[in-house]
């Protein structure tokens, strides 16, 4: 078996699987072994189910031999967020009044992935019930690439583990930023698709009307083809749009020539890192034939970033009522502190929000009527150490300036894929974000992929 065989892409090594030039059981029990050896360090695993997992991949090389194919994960380890249902196995959404939780089905997301093949190797570590801090008495995983750097939220396992080669690929969560910051703070290509796209089925809820599932990977065609296992319409989730679900992989070609792709002038404050990963994007898809052309953010965009921890406070609050206040004692200072925030809202507080963010969805789908793609940062500082987060602390300006090029995606539901574009001075990848019209993820998986053949940037690893 090749030494790299935990870095090889999901679409590589699903298509030496089918080829059988690798079995599952190889290729389980060789990622087994290297979360046993680099986990312990990094903390990116809640639960790792090693039995279920080599059992599985027993099964499933069985079922390769006669001929039998599930689908394009067939065989492949991957790992999901500690949200997601899994039958049979704890679920604790990184909350510790939740550690017993032991569901009696999968999510729709899990039991999809199922379907297609998957082995499920465990259940990744985030922060607690999905907002922006760890439980005080979790430990928080850290990041591969600097362990003095922020592993991102609230999906910080699936960031570490996807980007140390602990799984192929990952599921996370985006209410706010959740996959785009572990994305870019571990170099990998993550995807926040259109809110409806994913049945949210069985997921532990932060705030359900923000909520979006997601695939974090290691190349935009590796997210094109984990959406489309995950994506499409499902009973059980009746928010989840019945529209076909496109073949994303097979069009990953198409390309971006003659695409128009906006770039906003009046985007402020970013930092050196920041801006050369998108001059790097803007330089790399116009050779690949996109036409560049300047746009102006909605008036309502910064407005957007400042009304979603409120709103988030007053949906979590709902999610939460059944354990808070009641429970408040055992829940850690950052969430209970957002849930005490939307407690506290009026409903004409809320009320004037919901206007503000149904005004700003409507500015933003004309934005993007006047073009195919929007090119953003993720963040205006493109790196945080842990200690300069701590040092900046909580207060509701610093959180929506950190927030303001991802939430109003959240509050407006639409498609944005977050790719590695650049390093920083200590050696921490940097992204930026390819934002596109409601269910047009496929044309942004496809300017993903365009770029990537034409840069480098996800194909380096961490110094593990």
């Amino acid at each position: 078996m090749p030494s790299d065989l935990h870095y090889l892409s999901l679409d590589e090594v699903a298509r030496r699987l089918k080829a059988r030039k690798l079995s599952s059981v190889e290729v389980t029990e060789s990622m087994l072994d290297r979360i046993g050896k680099v986990d312990p360090g990094l903390k990116s695993y809640a639960t790792v189910t090693a039995d279920r997992a080599l059992a599985d991949a027993v099964r499933l090389d069985a079922e390769t031999e006669s001929g039998i194919s599930r689908g394009p994960l067939h065989g492949v380890p991957i790992a999901v967020k500690d949200l997601c249902n899994t039958e049979g196995i704890a679920t604790a959404a990184g909350m510790e009044i939740h550690r017993g939780n032991v569901p009696s089905q999968d999510a729709t997301v899990v039991g999809r992935l199922k379907q297609a093949g998957a082995v499920l190797l465990g259940k990744l570590q985030m922060t607690e019930g999905a907002y922006g801090a760890h439980h005080p008495n979790i430990p928080a995983p850290l990041n591969p690439w600097n362990a003095a750097y922020w592993t991102g939220s609230s999906s910080s396992g699936s960031g570490a583990a996807t980007a140390a080669g602990l799984c192929y690929a990952s599921l996370g969560s985006d209410t706010g930023g959740s996959i785009r910051f572990p994305s870019t703070m571990n170099g990998l290509s993550g995807l926040k698709p259109t809110w409806g796209r994913v049945s949210r089925a069985g997921v532990f809820a932060l705030a359900e009307s923000l909520d979006h599932i997601g695939p974090m990977t290691r190349s935009a065609l590796d997210a094109a083809i984990m959406l489309g296992v995950i994506a499409g319409p499902d009973p059980e989730d009746p928010t989840s749009v019945g529209l076909p679900v496109p073949d994303y992989a097979a069009s990953i070609d198409q390309g971006v020539r003659g695409r128009r792709i906006g770039l906003a002038r009046d985007m402020h404050g970013l930092d050196e890192d920041a801006s050369r990963a998108l001059d790097g994007a803007v330089e790399a898809l116009k050779n690949a034939g996109a036409k560049i052309v300047d746009v102006k953010l909605p008036d309502g965009f910064d407005q957007g970033a400042r009304d979603w921890v409120p709103l988030c406070g007053v949906e979590a609050a709902v999610a939460h009522e059944a354990t808070y206040p009641s429970r408040a004692a055992e829940y850690g200072p950052v969430l209970s502190g957002l849930l005490d925030h939307g407690r506290r809202l009026s409903a004409t507080e809320v009320a004037k929000m919901q206007l503000r963010r149904a005004a700003l969805t409507g500015e933003l789908n004309r934005l993007l009527a006047s073009v195919d793609l929007l090119l953003m940062p993720v963040m205006a500082r493109a790196v945080w150490s842990t200690e300069a987060l701590q040092a900046a602390g909580r207060d509701p300006e610093t959180v929506a300036a950190r927030l303001r090029y991802t939430a109003p995606f959240d509050l407006s539901g639409h498609p944005t894929l977050t790719l590695p574009g650049g390093m920083s001075e200590d050696g921490v990848p940097v992204g930026f974000q390819i934002v596109g019209k409601a269910f047009d993820e496929g044309l942004i998986l496809a300017a993903g992929h365009a770029y990537q053949q034409r840069t480098d940037w996800h194909s380096r690893r961490p110094p593990l």
